[in-house]
């Protein structure tokens, strides 16, 4: 008699992408419009493996909110992070927002966590937290750029960083707001100047 225990089917698809492809229907359709089988297309999978690696639909929600967190929604940041000269780093934030919230893939216009989780954080469980978790997070990575900044003496000490850090976050909320109302990436970029200009400002001026 053999103990050989028969081995579990191995997973044939790639968690990153199956929720990228998540986060697209749930854009598109929101919490409540994304059935089970508007999911399964288009992540590629059956109910069960579904169910195996996510629990459920409101597993699966959460967990694509984390990814969409993660990945797409730090682009911006990245941007802003990763360019020396901080007018121009804040101006590539601003390019990249235009950047994904026109050009995404899914073809969802926009922001996920706008046009999706905040409208369903007062009564999906779970998503109030993440979202606020996640606008905490980004303020605290921008008012670091700009302490960075005051420490290396091109931005003046006096420098409102965390005023400044939620303006910027502010202004990119409306970017992606204009962007999930049609408004073309030509409009949106024409703001980016007055944007930077207004981010930056010398307190005193």
């Amino acid at each position: 008699m053999s103990d050989t225990k028969k081995a579990g089917r191995p997973k044939t698809f790639s968690r990153d992408d199956t929720l990228a492809r998540a986060v697209g229907v749930f854009w598109k359709q929101g919490y409540e419009g994304a059935s089970m089988k508007l999911l399964t297309d288009a992540m590629g999978i059956n109910s069960p493996s579904l169910y195996a690696e996510f629990g459920d639909k409101h597993g699966l929600y959460l967990e694509a909110i984390k990814s969409y967190a993660t990945n797409d929604a730090c682009t911006p940041l990245v941007a802003l992070e990763t360019e020396p000269d901080i007018r121009k780093a804040v101006r590539a934030f601003f390019d990249a927002v235009v950047d994904y919230s026109t050009h995404h893939e899914s073809g969802a216009k926009g922001c996920f966590l706008v046009s999706c989780v905040a409208t369903s954080a007062g009564h999906v469980e779970g998503t109030a937290g993440m979202l606020r978790d996640a606008i905490t997070s980004t303020d605290a990575r921008i008012r670091a750029r700009f302490d960075h900044e005051i420490a290396k003496g091109t931005l003046p000490a006096d420098f409102p960083s965390e005023d400044r850090a939620r303006l910027l976050f502010d202004l990119r909320q409306g970017m992606v707001f204009r962007a999930r109302a049609g408004f073309a990436d030509t409009d949106l970029s024409g703001d980016i100047e007055k944007y930077v200009q207004a981010v930056l400002a010398d307190p005193e001026s």
